[in-house]
């Protein structure tokens, strides 16, 4: 427990590659079925760090219990941004600070890179996921449909 009593003692740290198992079972369990070779060689392409980082939220007795994909989005129509690719805490984790501190992270990374806001997308039907990124001063700024295309 945590000085103030909630939740485990967190270590908020940068992803290794011997982390990809607990990373597949993080992202399978957001919904994104994935194995620990898929996670290894994903963590390999998005480099290099001044693009990307992945932080990973680690519980002193359960080792890995989030993780959270940042990266910095140089567009044509606005300043330098960053946008929260992917954010996960493992169920029984949730609300016990671990999502709020990687979110911290980010946050700072995206700031030392430059970046002049911070983006995140989140599924219509993630209504939890929405509440937490609105308590963290987060707003719901518009709606849009994604299209996907098979190359």
């Amino acid at each position: 427990m945590t000085a103030n009593g909630k939740g485990p003692e967190l270590k908020i740290r940068r992803a290794k590659s011997a982390d990809a198992p607990r990373l597949a079972e993080l992202a399978t369990e957001l919904g994104y079925p994935s194995t620990s070779a898929e996670l290894r060689q994903r963590l390999r392409r998005i480099s290099p760090a001044t693009q990307n980082a992945v932080f990973v939220a680690e519980a002193k007795d359960s080792g890995v219990v989030g993780w959270l994909h940042v990266s910095k989005q140089a567009l044509l129509e606005s300043d330098m941004r960053a946008e929260v690719n992917g954010l996960v805490v493992k169920e029984g984790h949730r609300s016990l600070g671990a999502g709020a501190r990687l979110l911290g992270a980010a946050e700072d990374w995206a700031r030392k890179h430059g970046c002049k806001s911070m983006s995140v997308r989140s599924n219509v039907i993630r209504e939890r996921a929405h509440k937490f990124y609105e308590r963290n001063g987060y707003e719901h700024y518009k709606t849009q449909k994604s299209f996907r295309k098979p190359l």
